[in-house]
């Protein structure tokens, strides 16, 4: 975790330096998470399996934290999946 982090109203979850959310103690980001389930479809319980330094409380708060600013996070992944399409068109793919 960054030495500067803001405490949210989750549990597990955080801020860091630029505003990111993270879970608290690890270095990831609730969108790699998010990520996962979406891609995937995996339960609280297959993210524990893939992830296994994290608890199902670290998980079922970072996806909590999901539920609850969904639009935001959703615009991030958007934006992303831009991104690499347009890196991707740039390299001729």
């Amino acid at each position: 975790m960054s030495l500067t982090s803001v405490k949210t109203k989750y549990e597990h979850v955080v801020l860091d330096e630029k505003g990111v959310p993270i879970i608290a103690g690890t270095n990831m980001k609730i969108i790699e998470l998010v990520l996962g389930k979406i891609a995937y479809g995996w339960s609280p319980e297959e993210l524990h399996f893939q992830y296994p330094h994290l608890t199902l409380g670290q998980i079922y708060s970072a996806l909590a934290y999901y539920w609850d600013h969904r639009e935001e996070i959703d615009h991030d992944i958007e934006q992303r999946l831009e991104s690499v399409d347009q890196i991707q068109r740039a390299m001729g793919h």
